[in-house]
């Protein structure tokens, strides 16, 4: 997993009400893509800290700006949704929330729910993708998907 997603540092507050939070230049499949670039660009990008707590009470530097790429997700996600992650969550408490993650050396954004069996099911909002399952060692959580943001 990149080291980018992590590297995030708190910016205080504008008098303008903003704070910088990471935009990772770094497309996480819905579907999958890899994880192994490297260097990973990373801009500071400035938003609302109000709007940010509409999603979010993370503080900002457990907080980055993906691009969604794919299908997998869809409705929810759509292909090209800005995805906001939320890095100070990355153990799955609640079934069926939104999750980033690596998984097989894949970046992914998947459903996840727990089985008895000790195994994490990845699941895809699009009724055409199968889903897929983890056993130990294999799935690392990047952070609980918190928002997207979509252009009309």
């Amino acid at each position: 997993m990149p080291d980018a997603l992590q590297r995030s540092q708190l910016v205080p507050a504008n008098d303008d009400g903003t704070v910088e939070i990471a935009k990772v230049d770094l497309a996480l499949g819905m579907g999958a893509t890899f994880l192994d670039d490297e260097f990973v660009p990373v801009e500071k990008v400035r938003i609302s800290e109000s709007l940010l707590r509409v999603y979010t009470d993370a503080p900002p530097e457990m907080l980055a700006i993906v691009d969604g790429i794919g299908d997998s997700m869809n409705p929810t996600i759509q292909d090209g949704d800005k995805v906001l992650i939320d890095m100070s969550q990355r153990v799955p408490m609640m079934h069926d929330r939104i999750w980033a993650m690596a998984f097989a050396g894949m970046g992914m954004i998947k459903r996840l729910r727990a089985r008895p069996d000790g195994t994490m099911l990845l699941l895809s909002d699009n009724p055409s993708v199968p889903d897929d399952r983890a056993t130990d060692g294999e799935l690392h959580i990047i952070g609980r998907v918190a928002g997207v943001l979509r252009k009309l």
